[in-house]
C-alpha cells in the first residue's frame, strides 16, 4: 500500500472537466485518505448519489429528505424553486447531505469534476463527521433509524389518505406543519429507541389508541362544570406534566377530538421536527466545519500534486463565493453569512494553536500555541452549538475582520444606539450580543401549555413569554391559534406575559 501511494503521489486524481464514475471513485478515495489519515475524522459510511436538477428541486421541496409523505405544500415549493431556477434568478445547491447512517450525499450531475471533488469533501466528510460527533445530533436524532421511519411515515399517511380521504389528511397536516416549530422537546430529551423497538412501540401505541376509552369525553351529569380548588388544579396540572413546551405532543396525547390515526400523524410530524431541531442550533458550526474540512482536504491534495492548477482555481472560486461576507450596504447582504463566520472562526482557531500573538495568549491561554488544532477543533465540533461556540471562540481578530458592532433598538428611543464596537472595551459585549442572536431560545416565541380543563369547558390555556418585551405578531398569532383550535376542538386562550429574570 505504501509503495502504491508513493508511486502515484504526484499524479492528479483527475484532469478533465467532465466526470465519470471511475474518476469519482478515484477522487473519493483520495479525499478519504486525507480525511481519515490527516484530519483523523470519524464519520458514517458514505453513500454518494448523483441526481439531476429536477431531482434536486424535488429534494428542495421535501425539506431535503430522500423519503417523504405527500403534501400539497411540497408541490408548491417545487414549482416556486423551479420557476426561479428556469428564469435564472436562482441557482441550485451543489449538494444536499442527509444525517443518516449511511450518510447520503446528493451531488448535482451538472457539476464539473472539480465541483464534485469539492462537494464530496464538504458533505461526505465535513458534514458527515459533524453529524456523527456533535452532542446535539447524538442525543436528539437517530441516524440509524431515520430512513426506515420516513418509509413507515410515507406508507402510513398514504393508507390514511386511502381510508379517510386526501382532504381530511391534508387539513390535519396543514395544522401540524404550522406547529412544527412548537412540536419539539427543547429541554426534556426523548429516549432513543432501536428500529425494532420503535416499530413495536408504534404497533402497541396504535392498538392502545384504538381500544382506549378517553375520559376526555366524559359528559355525565356532575362532571360538566366541576368545582376545583387550588390543590385539585395543581394536581391536574401535575398529572398532565404542565407546563408543556411541546404543543404537538400535548395535542397528540390530550386532544378531545382526535382519532387514533390523527394522533399518529401528529406523532410523525413532531418526530420529523425533532430530527431537524439540532440543525437549527448548529448552522454556523456545521457549515463552518464542512467548509474547513473541504478547504483543508483540497489544499492537501494540491500540495501533494494530486490536484491540477485549473481544478484548484475553480474550487477556490466556488469556495470564495460560499464564504464571502457581503458588506451591510451590498444588495446581497442578508445578515452574517454562517458559512463565512464558521469558516473564519475555525481557521482562526488553527492560527491561534500554531502561531498565536500576545492578544491570542490573553484571550485563549488554554489553546494558544498548543499545536493541537485538530484536537481543539474536533472537541469544539463535538461539544458546542452556535451560541456557546461563539461565546467561547470568537476572537478580537475575527471581530475586527468582520467590522462587528452592536446596536440597541429600544421602542422608547427615537434612534438606535451603538453599544459596542470592535475595540478593547467592546469586544466582550459584541461577542455576547452575537452569541445571543444565535441562541435558539430567543429566535422563536416561547409558548407553553399551562392548563386544560378536560372535564369542564375544555378550554386550552397557553402562555407566551415575551422575549426582550417583544409581543407576538398579531396576524401570525391568530393564524397559529386557529390551527391549534382545529387540533384541540375547543376554545384556546393565549396570555402573553413578560419574562421574569
Amino acid at each position: 500500500m505504501a509503495s502504491r501511494t508513493k508511486a502515484t503521489r504526484k499524479q492528479p486524481v483527475f484532469e478533465a472537466v467532465d466526470w465519470d464514475f471511475e474518476t469519482l471513485q478515484r477522487t473519493f478515495d483520495a479525499i478519504e485518505d486525507v480525511a481519515r489519515d490527516d484530519l483523523e475524522l470519524d464519520y458514517y459510511p458514505n453513500q454518494i448519489e448523483i441526481i439531476s436538477s429536477e431531482q434536486m428541486l424535488d429534494a428542495y421541496s421535501s425539506i431535503g429528505m430522500p423519503l417523504m409523505y405527500h403534501h400539497w405544500s411540497f408541490g408548491k415549493h417545487f414549482l416556486g424553486h423551479e420557476h426561479l431556477y428556469r428564469k435564472g434568478a436562482r441557482g441550485l445547491a451543489y449538494e444536499i447531505v442527509i444525517n443518516s447512517n449511511p450518510c447520503i450525499s446528493y451531488c448535482l450531475e451538472e457539476n464539473t469534476m472539480a465541483l464534485q471533488a469539492l462537494v464530496m469533501a464538504h458533505a461526505a466528510f465535513g458534514h458527515n463527521h459533524f453529524f456523527k460527533n456533535n452532542h446535539l445530533f447524538r442525543q436528539w436524532t437517530d441516524a440509524d433509524g431515520i430512513l426506515e421511519y420516513l418509509d413507515y411515515s410515507r406508507k402510513f399517511i398514504a393508507r390514511c389518505e386511502e381510508r379517510h380521504g386526501v382532504s381530511e389528511v391534508e387539513k390535519l397536516l396543514d395544522a401540524a406543519h404550522a406547529l412544527m416549530n412548537y412540536g419539539v422537546f427543547r429541554h426534556r430529551r426523548p429516549r432513543q429507541l432501536s428500529s425494532r423497538e420503535e416499530a413495536e412501540q408504534r404497533r402497541l401505541r396504535l392498538e392502545a389508541l384504538e381500544q382506549s376509552f378517553y375520559h376526555l369525553s366524559n359528559t355525565m351529569p356532575g362532571h360538566a362544570n366541576p368545582v376545583i380548588d387550588d390543590s385539585a388544579l395543581a394536581q391536574r396540572r401535575e398529572d398532565m406534566q404542565l407546563p408543556e413546551e411541546n404543543l404537538l405532543f400535548f395535542l397528540e396525547k390530550y386532544s378531545p377530538i382526535l382519532q387514533p390515526w390523527q394522533r399518529e400523524v401528529i406523532q410523525i410530524v413532531r418526530t420529523i421536527a425533532q430530527y431537524f431541531y439540532p440543525q437549527k442550533q448548529t448552522k454556523v458550526m456545521n457549515e463552518g466545519c464542512a467548509c474547513f474540512v473541504h478547504y483543508h482536504i483540497i489544499n492537501k491534495l494540491y500540495e501533494d500534486g494530486r490536484m491540477t492548477d485549473g481544478a484548484m482555481l475553480e474550487i477556490l472560486h466556488s469556495h470564495t463565493n460560499v464564504v464571502t461576507q457581503p458588506d451591510f450596504d451590498d444588495p446581497r447582504y442578508s445578515g452574517i453569512n454562517p458559512y463565512a463566520l464558521g469558516f473564519a472562526m475555525m481557521q482562526d482557531i488553527k492560527r491561534i494553536c500554531l502561531e498565536p500573538d500576545e492578544e491570542d495568549k490573553e484571550w485563549f491561554p488554554y489553546i494558544a500555541g498548543n499545536k493541537d488544532w485538530r484536537g481543539v477543533l474536533k472537541d469544539a465540533w463535538a461539544n458546542y452549538r452556535d451560541e456557546s461556540f461563539i461565546q467561547q471562540y470568537l476572537s478580537p481578530k475575527v471581530m475586527r475582520r468582520f467590522h462587528m458592532f452592536a446596536l440597541s433598538d429600544e421602542v422608547k428611543e427615537r434612534f438606535c444606539t451603538v453599544t459596542g464596537i470592535h475595540d478593547t472595551h467592546g469586544y466582550r459585549h459584541v461577542r455576547d450580543v452575537l452569541a445571543r442572536n444565535h441562541d435558539y431560545s430567543t429566535l422563536e416565541p416561547d409558548i407553553q401549555v399551562v392548563d386544560a380543563d378536560l372535564l369542564g369547558d375544555r378550554c386550552l390555556h397557553l402562555k407566551a413569554v415575551r422575549c426582550d418585551g417583544i409581543a407576538l405578531d398579531v396576524a401570525s398569532r391568530d393564524a397559529t391559534l386557529a390551527h391549534i383550535e382545529r387540533l384541540w376542538g375547543f376554545k384556546v386562550d393565549l396570555q402573553e406575559v413578560e419574562a421574569t429574570t
